[in-house]
């Protein structure tokens, strides 16, 4: 084996490539280490390099999968469930309503599955179905799921984090 080929940073790259799910991983892991969790083209340029990946590879990848997010986010992230139960229990009033309360009630989710308000403080996005239909209409914020949501609930969550507490 030749020593200078097994210490080069690419070939230890090209063994972690061969791994299932390490772009995944790598993916995951910068997202993660972004203030604004996102991944920037710069990002993915690194990535395709340490991966030993065409960057081609690397964005088809990051685009495939609705958690990796190619735009800045906002520091709390609301989930609007759209799914069918959702929807008749009127998940789209509670879109519309987290829209207009942060200030961007031109937001259509037929263009766009999300938006992020300019202080980057939230972001909105929806989802097809979060599974618990029975529940419905279900919203989720900063990962915690609220079930039977109301306009009321949603926009008195959303002052209290605006005013900096918590949920």
């Amino acid at each position: 084996m030749d020593t200078q080929t097994a210490t080069s940073p690419s070939a230890s790259a090209r063994g972690v490539q061969d791994q299932p799910g390490a772009l995944l991983t790598a993916l995951e892991d910068a997202q993660r280490a972004d203030e604004h969790n996102y991944l920037s083209e710069d990002t993915l340029r690194a990535v395709a390099l340490e991966m030993d990946q065409p960057l081609s590879r690397v964005y088809s990848v990051a685009t495939f999968y609705s958690f990796f997010n190619l735009k800045p986010q906002g520091k709390h992230t609301i989930v609007v469930c759209r799914g069918t139960a959702c929807h008749t229990r009127g998940s789209l009033g509670l879109l519309r309503e987290a829209a207009a309360r942060l200030g961007m009630p031109e937001f259509r989710e037929d263009e766009e599955p999300s938006f992020t308000t300019d202080d980057r403080l939230f972001t909105v996005r929806t989802v097809a179905c979060f599974g618990q239909c029975a529940l419905a209409p279900v919203v989720s914020v900063d990962g915690t799921i609220y079930s039977r949501m109301t306009q009321g609930k949603l926009c008195s969550i959303l002052d209290s984090m605006r005013k900096g507490a918590t949920k």
